[in-house]
């Protein structure tokens, strides 16, 4: 179980993660991250904290397992194997994100060490710089969209 302090459970802390954060998708699993606001910024969703300092605000991570999943035994074992791996790997985040686990529907079938690999590579992508797609949208390869052919414009 992760502390208290670590679990995400405001609806618009879910909100901006996903909105604002940056994504890695694989075949069970999105990982949003929404890294902490640079010192003197604050986020519009958060109050500021009157004791605390950016630097102490712990990681926090939340997990979306809808029922595209399965029943709610095959969704509790999928949050409960997402949880305990995460639980793992919040020390390596930077403190003060924000971390959403979304569930695909390959994820009940997944077997646990390849949910391990699967969220490695996707924390993996999201810690290099510039990575993820949080700024401008791209097609769904993930790519920016390439211009068009000239073929039609050159035959005249």
């Amino acid at each position: 179980m992760l502390p208290r302090g670590s679990r995400i459970r405001r609806s618009a802390d879910f909100t901006s993660v996903l909105r604002r954060g940056r994504r890695a998708g694989r075949p069970a699993l999105v990982v949003h991250l929404l890294p902490p606001d640079p010192p003197g910024g604050t986020a519009p969703e958060q109050a500021p904290a009157s004791d605390a300092s950016p630097d102490a605000s712990p990681t926090r991570a939340g997990f979306v397992v809808s029922r595209a999943v399965g029943g709610a035994v095959v969704r509790n074992r999928v949050r409960r194997r997402l949880r305990h791996l995460v639980r793992e790997r919040l020390p390596l985040l930077p403190p003060g994100s924000l971390l959403v686990v979304r569930a695909n529907p390959a994820a009940a079938t997944t077997h646990y060490q390849e949910l391990a690999v699967q969220l490695d590579s996707a924390l993996d992508r999201l810690a290099r710089p510039g990575a993820g797609t949080g700024g401008a949208r791209t097609g769904r390869s993930g790519r920016a969209p390439q211009p068009r052919s000239r073929r039609h414009s050159e035959a005249g």
